[in-house]
């Protein structure tokens, strides 16, 4: 079975939007700065180059069997499985992924966001288990909040 692909406008077709595009850039060359809010009449690419951002930047490397795309190669912002298994010394299995843009979706629950406790497991195995979120899937690559200003406080503050 072949994984169907979104088709995507070409980053280099967009005409115009030479701020936007240099910002979002730069934001990619350096994702410290923190983000980019894009604001715009509906209809004027904002999706569209965001989007087509994804498609020309490197791709990351992972911790093949982590649910939170840590970086093998920065122990300071790995998740504590991670951290762990590389503080014993363990050789982390490494993958090349494309990065893609994660959405967040309007009616997200906090849990859904931030990740939950997996009861399930707690209760049949009594061993603590994190069900990961959307901001996980997100880490190394992009999340694009549409309608950023209809989320709710609580949902905005996690972000």
């Amino acid at each position: 079975m072949t994984e169907r692909k979104r088709l995507v406008f070409p980053f280099s077709a967009i005409v115009g939007l030479d701020k936007l595009k240099l910002a979002i850039l730069i934001n990619a060359v350096n994702p410290k700065i923190g983000g980019v809010l894009i604001r715009g009449p509906k209809g004027s690419g904002k999706s569209t180059i965001v989007r087509a951002l994804a498609d020309i930047l490197p791709k990351i490397s992972v911790v093949k069997d982590c649910p939170f795309n840590c970086n093998p190669y920065d122990p300071s912002n790995m998740c504590p499985k991670c951290a762990e298994r590389w503080r014993n010394g363990e050789n982390l299995p490494v993958e090349e992924r494309d990065m893609v843009v994660i959405d967040l979706p309007l009616g997200s629950t906090e849990d859904r966001v931030v990740g939950s406790l997996d009861v399930e497991k707690a209760i049949k195995y009594g061993v603590e288990a994190l069900e990961p979120g959307i901001l996980a899937e997100a880490n190394q690559n992009i999340l694009y909040v549409d309608e950023v200003n209809l989320l709710p406080d609580h949902i905005a503050d996690d972000l």
